[in-house]
This record gives C-alpha cells, sequence and structure tokens, in this order.
C-alpha cells in the first residue's frame, strides 16, 4: 500500500488517482482512501493506494510505501513556542510516520525538507528507521523537477522514484500521461518520469524487498468513486434535474452531475441556499421531470421544509445525504456516521420515507437507480446516505456492470385517458389523493394533462387536494401515507435479490453488523477472524427505512453475540436496530470510532475479542460499549 503525502494544492490528488490508474491497467484491483483538511491550500493531506492481483475491498493494516513531498504551502513553516498548528511545512512527513508499517519505504523531498528542516523538527528519523527497518530515500525531487521542467512537476519525478523502488514498468504511467497532456508539458513530465526512474536505479541498492504484484483483469476495468457511481445511476434511472448548493462532501456528486446532465437534456442549478435547491427539486418533480438534490450536515438540515412538504404532498424526490463529522462545521472533510437519526427522522411530523445507506460504489449505483424508482412509484422522497470516505474512495469495477438498460418511466402517473376513468369527486375534480388507494400510493397527473388535479399543498387535504382540518379525513390520510412503508417493505423483501450483504459462514458463533462505508472493512476482519479460527460472519445492511426487520431477525437469532460496527459516538445503527428489534437488546455490542478517521481491519478485529473475553484492550481512538444489562 503506497501513500503519497503534500498539501492541499499540491496536486496530490490527482497525483495518486493516475497512480492507482496505472495500477489497475496493469491488471491490478486497486482502492484509494483519502485524508484532506478543510482548507484551499496548505495542511497536511494524504492518499494511499493499495494494489493486489487478488480483489481489494478496503484499507488495509497500515501502509508500505511513504511518498513524503512536504507542504509546499504551509502556513507555518518553523516550530515554536508562539504557533499553533506547529511546523506545518514537514507533516507530510512526520504525521505519518506511525502508521507505516515494520519494514516500509519512506522516500521525502529534500528539496522541501532538508536535514535543517529535519532537525528543527527533532524528528530522530535515523533512529525511528533503524528500529523499525525502514528503508529510507531522500531525493532532491524539486530541484530534478525545476532542471527538466517546472516545480509543479516534482510529483512526476516522486512518481518516477516510485516506481524505481518497485521496480514498476513506467508504460502505464506515460500512456496516462500521454491522454491527459500535449507538446512542451507532455515532453517536460516524461522527461523528469525518466530522470527520477534512472537515477534512483543509478544511485540506490534497493534494500527492500516491496514490489508492486502482477496481476491480470478479465474484461476492461473502470476506476471510480461511490459520487461517480450515485451520479452515473441517477442519470441511468431518468434523473434530468438537479438543484444544489455546494458543501463538501455533497459536492462531489453535485459537480459530477452538473457536468454530464446538460448531455442528456438535462438541468443543473447552483442556487443561493439548500432550501432553495431542494424547492427547486420538488417543483421540477411536481412539474413531472425525475428531480434530485442533496447536501452534507447544516445543509441538509436546510432542507428539512421542503423534504416534509414533499411528504405531504407526495411529491417524488431523491436526497443526497453526504456525512460528514459534526455537529456544526465540526470537521467538514473529516468521514462520520453520525447523520442517522437527523436523516430518518428530521423535518415536521412523522416521517414517511425510503433511506437507502449503500457500501460501496456498485452499491452506490444500483441503490440510487433503486431510490429513484421507488421514489417515483410511491410518490415519496427517498434519501441515499453516503460518507466523505464513500464519496471519494475510488476502486476499479468491471465495466459491464454498467450495461443496465435506463429507465425513463415516470412512475405512478396517469395518462389522460386513464385520468377520465380514474375517481373523481361528484363535482367532477379528480381525486389526486385518494383515501383507498392500493398500496397506499394515489396515482398523480402532470400539470397541464387535460381533467387532471394539480393541487400540491402543505396543509392536510382532502381527496380532491383541498386544505381538511376534519379528523376523519387526517386519520384516512395519515394512515395511507405511513401504509406505503408497508407496501415497499413487502416489494423489497419479495424481491429477486436483497440490499443487504452477508458475508462469512453461515453457521459463525459470532455476528458483525455494519451499516454503510465500513462495510467491506468488516468483511475484511471477517477474513482475518476466520483465518484465525474464529467462528464469525458478518450481515451489511443498506435498507435503514423500511427496515429490513425479517433479515436482520435471521441474523441475529443465528449468533450467539454480536458486535455493530459504526463511525459515530452514539450507537445511531445500533439504537436503529433496537428500536425495530428490541428483543436483541442483550445481543448487540458497539465498537464505535469517532475521530475522523475511518477504520482499518485491525480495529475491528481487536474490537471483537472483547465480546469473545470481556478483558481484551481496544484499540486507542474506538469505544467498546457492551450490551444492554451487561
Amino acid at each position: 500500500m503506497w501513500r503519497i503525502a503534500g498539501g492541499s494544492g499540491d496536486g496530490i490528488d490527482s497525483t495518486s488517482q493516475n497512480f492507482a490508474k496505472a495500477l489497475m491497467r496493469a491488471g491490478l484491483d486497486v482502492f484509494t482512501h483519502r485524508h484532506y483538511p478543510s482548507r484551499i491550500r496548505g495542511g497536511h493531506t494524504y492518499v494511499e493506494v493499495r494494489s493486489d492481483a487478488d480483489p481489494v475491498r478496503s484499507r488495509g493494516n497500515g501502509f508500505n510505501f511513504l511518498l513524503a513531498l512536504g507542504d509546499s504551502f504551509a502556513r507555518n513553516p518553523q516550530e515554536g513556542a508562539d504557533t499553533v498548528y506547529g511546523n506545518e511545512e514537514i507533516k507530510p512527513l512526520s504525521e505519518n510516520l506511525d502508521d507505516l508499517n515494520e519494514g516500509g519505504v519512506i522516500v521525502y523531498d529534500e528539496g522541501l525538507l532538508d536535514e535543517e528542516t529535519l532537525e528543527r523538527a527533532d524528528l530522530d528519523l535515523e533512529a525511528r528507521a533503524q528500529e523499525n527497518d525502514w528503508h529510507v530515500y531522500s531525493l532532491d525531487l524539486r530541484g530534478l523537477a525545476r532542471e527538466h521542467g517546472r516545480e509543479v512537476m516534482r510529483n512526476t519525478a516522486g512518481v518516477g522514484a516510485t516506481a524505481a523502488l518497485l521496480d514498476m514498468d513506467l508504460q502505464h504511467i506515460e500512456d496516462l500521461m500521454e491522454d491527459a497532456m500535449t507538446g512542451d508539458v507532455l515532453q517536460a513530465n516524461l522527461d523528469i518520469l525518466e530522470r527520477a526512474y534512472d537515477s534512483v536505479r543509478e544511485e540506490y541498492e534497493v534494500t527492500h524487498d516491496l514490489r508492486v504484484p502482477t496481476g491480470d483483469h478479465d474484461e476492461q476495468q473502470v476506476l471510480m468513486s461511490g459520487s461517480n457511481a450515485v451520479a452515473y445511476g441517477a442519470i441511468d434511472e431518468g434523473c434530468r434535474f438537479i438543484a444544489g448548493y455546494p458543501m463538501t462532501p455533497w459536492t462531489d456528486v453535485f459537480t459530477i452531475l452538473s457536468q454530464h446532465l446538460p448531455k442528456f437534456g438535462g438541468i443543473a442549478e447552483q442556487v443561493e441556499d439548500e432550501i432553495a435547491a431542494a424547492s427547486l427539486a420538488v417543483g421540477a418533480s411536481h412539474a413531472g421531470v425525475k428531480a434530485m438534490s442533496g447536501s452534507s450536515g447544516g445543509g441538509f438540515a436546510l432542507m428539512s421544509e421542503p423534504l416534509g412538504l414533499a411528504e405531504m404532498t407526495e411529491t417524488p424526490i431523491v436526497l443526497i445525504e453526504a456525512m460528514r463529522a459534526g455537529p456544526s462545521t465540526g470537521m467538514p472533510t473529516k468521514p462520520e456516521q453520525a447523520d442517522l437519526e437527523h436523516i430518518l427522522y428530521t423535518s415536521q411530523g412523522d416521517s414517511c420515507r425510503v433511506v437507502f445507506a449503500p457500501a460501496n460504489v456498485r452499491e452506490c449505483y444500483e441503490q440510487t437507480r433503486a431510490a429513484f424508482r421507488l421514489a417515483y412509484e410511491y410518490q415519496l422522497p427517498a434519501i441515499v446516505v453516503i460518507d466523505q470516505k464513500l464519496s471519494g474512495e475510488m476502486r476499479n469495477v468491471d465495466e459491464s456492470f454498467f450495461d443496465r438498460e435506463p429507465n425513463a418511466d415516470p412512475g405512478s402517473v396517469l395518462t389522460e385517458e386513464e385520468i377520465r376513468e380514474a375517481a373523481h369527486h361528484e363535482s367532477g375534480k379528480f381525486k389526486r389523493y385518494q383515501h383507498d388507494a392500493e398500496n397506499g400510493a394515489s396515482p398523480r397527473s402532470i400539470p397541464g394533462q387535460k381533467d387532471g388535479r394539480f393541487l400540491a399543498s402543505g396543509n392536510e387535504h382532502t381527496p380532491e387536494g383541498h386544505i381538511s382540518e376534519s379528523p376523519t379525513n387526517r386519520v384516512a390520510q395519515m394512515d395511507r401515507r405511513m401504509s406505503k412503508l408497508d407496501s415497499i417493505r413487502e416489494e423489497l423483501d419479495d424481491g429477486e435479490g436483497s440490499h443487504q450483504t452477508h458475508y462469512g459462514p453461515e453457521d459463525a458463533d459470532y455476528g458483525l453488523l455494519v451499516w454503510g462505508s465500513q462495510q467491506d472493512t468488516v468483511f475484511e476482519a471477517v477474513d482475518q477472524l476466520t483465518d484465525a479460527g474464529e467462528s464469525v460472519k458478518a450481515l451489511g445492511v443498506s435498507e435503514m427505512l423500511p427496515y429490513p426487520e425479517q433479515e436482520v431477525t435471521d441474523f441475529l437469532e443465528s449468533v450467539e453475540s454480536c458486535l455493530v460496527v459504526e463511525m459515530n459516538a452514539s450507537a445511531q445503527f445500533r439504537g436503529l436496530t433496537q428500536k425495530e428489534l428490541g428483543r436483541f437488546g442483550p445481543k448487540l455490542n458497539s465498537l464505535l470510532k469517532y475521530n475522523g478517521e475511518a477504520f482499518e481491519p485491525y480495529e475491528i478485529v481487536e474490537g471483537f475479542e472483547r465480546i469473545v473475553s470481556r478483558d481484551a484492550a481496544i484499540p486507542e481512538g474506538t469505544k467498546f460499549v457492551p450490551a444492554a444489562g451487561d
């Protein structure tokens, strides 16, 4: 696993993506994980790229190779008593050493991180390297870049040095450069890449045993993030309108759709705030267009009122909530799963919505499509919950996975002929909100249709759409709207496949329960525990509302005890499970993490040991909460 570290604005993200693409084109499975501060320029940022010939589904335990470029935009390049943030210039080196595995490789840019800088930071790098058997290579990457092009090309020099130290062929990297550049810029980057590669091969004796593995793909691969998959799923399911306001990490989905929707005759609008964004999407959907909006944290909170309006007027809409660490502004660029209760219950009155929490790129695509289908069939909001981790991590997927038929079906919309045959009031008015609608969804008409009915009041209303405070009407309308969730649950249970994912041996004694972006990390932990002789399996849950009671019940009945893994401080998914399935409270333990970092497999392995032995220690940065009654 390779980690490139520098400052925001140093091109760390784009360099890592190209490196990951090169490995993918070489026949390997890849997975990336990014860490960045909430600043435009400067501040320690890194991206990990994990690769293997076998499938790679999550972060690993630590990493093996560090390319430390230093922070070119550091607010403070000096260490002193009066500095709040310390020596930022050296943090891409100093703050990554604790996670570097024994026997790992360090390449640092002595063009910025010179001997004086290292001494001032008091890293004691030489002693730590000897203690951990690290192999350290200092290279003047900036000097080499200036000599053959421009200093900004230092990342290219770093990649060339990496390739030389890992005995990696440059061909795929050069091909990517040729795809993205032309002329003098291309030639300068090729020169720098090859010069760095040759310099390392000529000047250094490679003393480590790290090498790039060899692999081969059976079919064409694509590299994409959860944000890409959500956006492409929306387009394939017929979404042609999006409104939004930028907010990390939701911005990725919004940007991708804004770039692509016009190609399909769609419209993307950036508006003044999230209230306007959700309201525009509700209006577009009312007019007959498949529409979506979204935000993160506090921005989604502003959507509470239009979300309630969509529920009361039964206007279908899909919203994306890309979670980040809160409350308030919190840590805007760090992952957390603490918005679950907010998403389930925000807005006025009782909630009538569908909530999906996909766990990986494939699920992001499929469940976004499912969200649109259910929203437009049952006339209610559907929310897709991702987080900063899933939003930005990239992995390779078979290109054929996306060979699906598009779906422009507007859902339960009547034709003009059907409207004439539908239920009408004795006055002749079409019953848009009839009390006894099959499956809870009363078929709707679209503005402009002859004999249709287009009232959409946020007040409680009669079947014809007129405001009403009749107790009898209120109960009838409320019961009908809520019955949609029962119909949806029945449809999901009777479907060909499940949105939940089972992993591990069916007859295992212990269980791991997880939701969202931590799922595949938990699955890797199951592999490690199984190899160690433990009897354990896992269930990844994606359907938050309506909750998959039977499937989770079957899982929990089959195990002696269960560990619920999630990234928040209040065990929100465990709380939801106990709300829906209270009798399993004594079986549910929690492993929580809320320090702004995603789980690594070893943390889950060690956390699991706590339910086997109450005396077992848990990893630093995590919290264990025992089952009810313990």
